[in-house]
């Protein structure tokens, strides 16, 4: 069942095309949609199936199933995949086949890593593999690996600049980003697995890391204000950093860290107990057995390369192999914006109406930067797709919707202005104590503005329903500090009891004197006949 296959029992048949789909993925590079789209990674350590919805530039994830199989376990020492391992990967695979074949995937494809692609009996297995499920897997190389990994961070933060490391099992790959692109890849063997082989205790093992690190410092290069974390391994040891610190947005993408703050908490690990570890952050087993080595890589990978600032990305060789099939102006678009387009189109009661509410509130954000317009404008995008929730927990549902949904290209910080925004939408008094020990993670300043522009989405959604700028124009005079609303003639009535109240409480948010006067109409001979006094307040 290959995706050919899949294509035409899904009633898609379109061109076969080069790379590792066999279909092509992105058939319109104008569309926001994406039909479900299947990749399967057989790793080292774990093999796993994503499906991908939504929208093209930022997919959601509709299907997302992992198994730590343990394929890589003892290669190093026999050259042979764990025999444990193949069976559990082979059951994994058999029910992925059929899982996919459910859900009638466009397409579908099995990529294979350091693991499959070392070990001697790896053809073997694989070849296994394709007879038992139907399902064709591509067995990819280090530096190939290291690229999809790379593009995978590059689906989430479009403008990141830095080297990527990922770890897995058995290899570990770094590649630098920027520009859009990726432009340096190499492969290594520092995972896990391998280094369980490495003698000489200690010493011999922190040697051989270190000489390992120098020699691909010598090939990506050390200049890396940023390096981007992929991989399960990173991924724990960022949940315990949060753990340690008290951190209480539990959202490891984009999360974080820096190099004095890693070492506290590799230091921090190594003096608890591991299941007191795996209680409080709910790591598996597998998992932990593997951070030990981990955080000896960690610790000497940012000695080496000297990063200012450490992320965790969520995102590597499955949203890369995405990525690859994009064509380059959908790339370009922002992978925050996109998802919010998808999300009021799927779940908004007047899809659209997001745009015509940004333009509207616009005057209250002049000379701000791009990227705060660029939240507002999400946040107006997203103003209406918790609807449907009780009224009692709405406030509580729109925040939990930004801090923790699926959302690429959107920092804690971001997630949390957006949260509260859009919590102010419904509610303007209090926080719950959770939601505000969240809040405390932006500025005073932030929190502020965060709250305005929740009083400017409660007035603006409800003014008009056929969009606001049909009713009227919003225009702030800061240096007066006057927010004015000129209402269109014919649309007076709009502006009762309801909307006064709340322009009056956008205005008392701002500091503003609110004002409302009807807008001015053309004689026949150009000259403008003014409104009577009594619509002037």
């Amino acid at each position: 069942m290959d995706g050919n296959a899949l294509a035409e029992t899904a009633g898609h048949k379109t061109p076969t095309t080069s790379g590792l789909f066999d279909t092509p993925v992105f058939a319109d590079p104008q569309t926001r949609a994406l039909t479900h789209v299947g990749v399967i990674d057989v790793g080292s350590n774990s093999v796993r199936l994503v499906v991908f919805d939504g929208a093209a530039r930022s997919p959601a994830y509709f299907f997302n199933e992992k198994v730590l199989c343990g394929l890589g376990r003892g290669l190093a020492e026999t050259g042979k995949l764990n025999p444990e391992g193949r069976v559990r990967a082979l059951a994994t695979l058999k029910r992925f086949a059929l899982l996919a074949r459910g859900m009638s995937l466009s397409n579908l494809t099995m990529v294979a890593t350091a693991a499959m692609r070392e070990a001697e009996d790896g053809p073997e297995f694989c070849a296994q593999i394709e007879q038992e499920t139907g399902l064709r897997m591509r067995v990819i190389d280090g530096p190939e690996e290291a690229r999809l990994s790379a593009q995978g961070v590059l689906t989430g933060w479009p403008d990141a600049k830095g080297l990527v490391c990922d770890i897995g099992g058995n290899s570990m790959e770094l590649a630098v980003i920027g520009d859009g692109k990726v432009h340096r890849n190499v492969s290594s063997g520092l995972g896990p697995f391998r280094l369980q082989q490495i003698g000489g205790g200690k010493k011999g093992l922190r040697d051989h890391i270190g000489t390992v690190l120098k020699d691909l410092r010598e090939q990506v290069g050390d200049h890396h204000d940023a390096l981007y974390l992929v991989g399960g391994s990173w991924r724990a040891i960022a949940r315990m950093d949060m753990e340690r610190r008290g951190y209480p947005l539990k959202v490891l993408h984009e999360y974080a860290m820096t190099p004095k703050a890693i070492r506290k908490t590799i230091d921090w690990i190594n003096e608890q107990d591991p299941a007191r570890l795996r209680a409080l952050t709910g790591v598996s087993a597998e998992r932990m057995s593997l951070v030990p080595l981990a955080c000896q890589v960690l610790r000497q990978l940012v000695h080496v390369f000297t990063p200012k600032n450490v992320y965790i990305s969520s995102y590597g060789i499955r949203e890369g192999i995405l990525y690859d099939q994009m064509p380059e102006d959908l790339r370009r678009r922002d992978p925050l914006i996109e998802a919010c387009h998808f999300m009021e189109f799927s779940s908004s009661r007047i899809p659209g109406f997001g745009r015509k509410l940004y333009h509207f509130l616009l005057p209250l954000y002049r000379n701000r930067p791009a990227e705060r317009l660029r939240l507002i404008r999400a946040a107006c995008l997203l103003h209406d797709v918790n609807w449907r929730a009780h009224p009692d927990y709405r406030a509580d549902a729109c925040f939990d919707t930004t801090t923790r949904a699926n959302l690429g290209g959107l920092d804690h910080q971001g997630r949390v202005y957006l949260g509260i925004a859009l919590m102010h939408r419904y509610k303007t008094n209090g926080m719950r104590p959770r939601i505000k020990e969240i809040a405390g993670l932006m500025s005073d300043k932030d929190l502020a503005e965060a709250k305005m522009l929740g009083r400017a989405l409660r007035f603006g959604a409800m003014f008009s329903m056929d969009g606001p700028e049909n009713a009227g124009e919003l225009r702030f005079y800061p240096k007066k500090a006057v927010l004015e609303l000129v209402l269109e003639r014919d649309m007076q009535a709009l502006f009762t009891e309801v909307a006064e109240q709340r322009f009056s409480s956008l205005a008392n948010q701002i500091g503003a004197e609110a004002k409302t006067r009807v807008r001015r109409t053309h004689n026949s001979n150009g000259s403008a006949a003014g409104a009577s006094p009594s619509a002037e307040s």
